[in-house]
């Protein structure tokens, strides 16, 4: 039942990498992770889902190429099918979703979003063109800590004043926000409107050419001063590089990268 290891030459890249899981943070979700071990009908054993999410991970932070994971993780071919599986079983997300529970009350009164760019490489699904070219547009929700509570990824030809709603929608947690704030591509009056049906009140500054009525005042738009939280939080997922630029063909994968990244953020409070 012990089988000899694959060794894999490859030129220009180190044997060794750094892990970025400690064991506190595995022992948190390794039950979502499940492993079979060896038995006696042989057979060559699966490899460790903790190995595996290792070698995701430093894809995700690095932005290397599959190919290029070191030898210290198992094979490109292994981590990229794991990730495949993990992403369209929603693992990802339910073990966010346990973080966030696991850190008590969460502060919902307020919450902020924004979206960021991210080119593409090539043509794909959610892929669409702008002045920037063409890339995929990340919608990222916080709460008042910083802390990632939702992401979404759609094509970057869509207006965000859209892709507001359905990114509250997706949120991992069930109680909705009391306060959304959002930057002047959010200022939409139906927007507002379906948002106040729903006990959420929607907090953006007018845009500059607007000509109906104000329908906030400025004690309201004092709050808009703490929105750099939302932009630090987005820098704090730009550190995975494999954000930064679309390689992923298809969106869910891409997505899926979205959500680890949150996942790892989260984690990095505990």
């Amino acid at each position: 039942m012990f089988w000899p290891s694959v060794r894999r030459h490859k030129h220009g890249v180190q044997d060794g990498a750094k892990t970025q899981l400690t064991d506190e943070q595995w022992d948190r979700i390794k039950d979502l992770f499940p492993w079979e071990p060896p038995t006696r009908y042989g057979g060559r054993p699966r490899k460790a889902p903790r190995d595996c999410l290792e070698g995701i991970l430093w894809v995700l932070r690095s932005g290397a190429r599959w190919k290029d994971l070191p030898n210290s993780f198992p094979s490109f071919s292994t981590c990229w099918r794991r990730f495949r599986d993990w992403t369209e079983s929603g693992v990802f997300k339910i073990a966010w979703a346990r973080l966030l529970d696991d850190l008590g009350e969460i502060n919902w009164e307020e919450a902020m979003a924004d979206g960021t760019f991210s080119p593409a490489k090539k043509g794909a699904p959610e892929v669409g063109k702008t002045k920037r070219g063409k890339g995929t547009k990340i919608m990222l929700l916080i709460n008042g800590e910083g802390l990632p509570l939702g992401v979404d990824t759609e094509s970057a030809s869509a207006s965000e004043v859209n892709l507001i709603e359905r990114l509250v929608d997706r949120r991992t947690t069930q109680r909705p926000p009391a306060r959304l704030i959002y930057d002047k591509a959010g200022d939409s009056d139906p927007l507002r409107e379906r948002l106040a049906a729903r006990g959420i009140d929607l907090i953006c500054p007018h845009r500059r050419n607007r000509k109906r009525p104000a329908t906030q005042d400025g004690r309201k738009v004092r709050r808009y001063r703490r929105r750099y939280e939302v932009e630090r939080t987005i820098a704090w997922l730009q550190y995975f590089r494999r954000l930064v630029t679309r390689y992923e063909y298809h969106a869910h994968l891409f997505q899926g990268f979205a959500q680890l990244a949150c996942l790892f953020t989260v984690l990095q409070t505990f």
